[in-house]
């Protein structure tokens, strides 16, 4: 199961960046916004363990400025993403070794919201002239993103 719908994924990039998606794209997208919320995990596993703890809390996160200033402008989308569907996400990927404090467990569909933002303000930054988002574009949103998230 996606982190994210078609139907809300496609209200949020229409919001977000003024894109239209296509339902055989939403996959690719859900994918990348997939693999960064592990990775942003994955980080803040190790910054925990740095710090001596054995649960990952918010301010483990890299998160950047960017990402805060987006985190922020998903918010105010006002679409929301059921963090249900982001618990259940977490389940089909390997463990992580510590748990995830509960203040962040409660903070993930906003991470992930800033995600989907974050790619599609990127895919529109790729080509600003064109609203249907297409595989080429996607894909060098995720190289973007692997560079810089």
């Amino acid at each position: 199961m996606a982190i994210i719908g078609y139907t809300k994924l496609e209200a949020l990039f229409r919001k977000a960046a003024s894109l239209d998606l296509d339902k055989g794209h939403a996959k690719e997208i859900t994918d990348i916004v997939e693999k960064k919320l592990v990775d942003l995990l994955l980080a803040g596993e190790r910054n925990a363990n740095l710090n001596g703890r054995d649960v990952i809390w918010e301010g483990d996160l890299p998160i950047t400025k960017g990402l805060q200033e987006t985190i922020i402008a998903f918010k105010k989308l006002e679409e929301a993403i059921d963090i249900q569907d982001v618990l259940n996400y977490l389940t089909t990927i390997p463990p992580l070794k510590y748990p995830l404090d509960a203040e962040l467990e409660a903070k993930l569909p906003e991470i992930t919201g800033a995600l989907l933002v974050v790619l599609a303000r990127i895919i529109k930054e790729i080509d600003t002239e064109k609203r249907r988002v297409n595989h080429e574009i996607i894909e060098k949103a995720e190289r973007i993103s692997d560079l810089t998230l």
